[in-house]
């Protein structure tokens, strides 16, 4: 099967020629090749690329060079600004651009939390249009999104990290999954699908992380596992777990069937965003 991972992030380190916004926590850099070595190594066969926005607010130009540099191995996902006027136009563009899958919007960032706000149906009506996913970043505003996916059912919404906020180091919240009746009602919405990225970060068990397993449980009955894409989160989770426990954590477990892990790691990931990767030649790499 192949092994898709719902969202990596890479990243230059601070120069003048593309400066960062701000210090996002992780490594000083994560390349494109460095990326691409950490998935050949535990075989993970593609991912979708988000373009970071605390180091590149809305510009994906270092994603697009990835992209370009490793053909096949990603498709792209770039954060859009709902406050623009012109965002139905950079909506456009974007859908034009090679590899490009999915807008982004970071909710949590500043953005309205009116369901009705102009600048925000402006984005849901131009990736509709388009044919592009809206990621959404959205912990803590389950219910605008809520409110949003009704207003806009032809629109699919896809909900970042399980909908819930994830640590950048140790400890984990007390209490993890504390908004998961929230994030359940989100089901409701046949136009919404969830990333079950990052999930590992909110164990408060060495891996394989056994306790995360019943509140994911919930999520697939809820969603049906149809709607659900396995994702690390890396480089966001480095503090926490490796990228090899993230990827085994859900390979290796018994609480999934071989068609389920298919669906999970993978094949929900082709079907919601309409990408399908070239695989690599592993006997090639050696």
């Amino acid at each position: 099967m192949l092994i898709l991972d719902s969202q990596v992030h890479a990243y230059e380190r601070d120069h003048p020629g593309r400066p960062w916004a701000a210090v996002l926590h992780g490594p000083p850099e994560v390349t494109g090749d460095e990326m691409v070595r950490a998935m050949d190594a535990v075989g993970v066969d593609g991912a979708l690329l988000v373009s970071p926005f605390t180091m590149y607010r809305y510009d994906a130009s270092y994603a697009i060079d990835v992209h370009a540099a490793h053909p096949g191995r990603f498709a792209l996902i770039k954060p859009v600004d709902p406050a623009d006027p012109a965002v139905a136009d950079r909506v456009a563009a974007w859908a034009a651009t090679d590899g490009a899958v999915a807008v982004r919007i970071m909710m949590t960032r500043g953005v309205s939390s009116d369901p009705a706000d102009p600048g925000i149906n402006r984005v849901l009506a131009a990736a509709a249009k388009h044919s592009l996913p809206v990621n959404l970043l959205c912990w803590g505003r389950l219910e605008q999104v809520d409110r949003m996916a009704a207003r806009n059912p032809n629109t699919m919404l896809v909900i970042d990290h399980l909908g819930l906020q994830q640590p950048f180091e140790p400890p984990p919240p007390a209490e993890p999954f504390a908004d998961l009746p929230q994030v359940l009602k989100l089901a409701a919405h046949d136009n919404v699908a969830i990333k079950i990225s990052g999930a590992c970060t909110l164990s408060r068990e060495p891996f394989p992380y056994d306790d995360i397993w019943a509140p994911l449980g919930r999520m697939f009955e809820a969603f049906g596992l149809d709607r659900c894409m396995w994702g690390t989160d890396w480089t966001r989770a480095v503090a926490l777990l490796t990228y090899e426990q993230g990827v085994q954590a859900f390979r290796r477990t018994e609480r999934l069937s071989a068609s389920e892990r298919a669906a999970l790691m993978g094949g929900n990931l082709q079907r919601v965003y309409d990408w399908w990767p070239s695989k690599p030649d592993r006997a090639r790499q050696g």
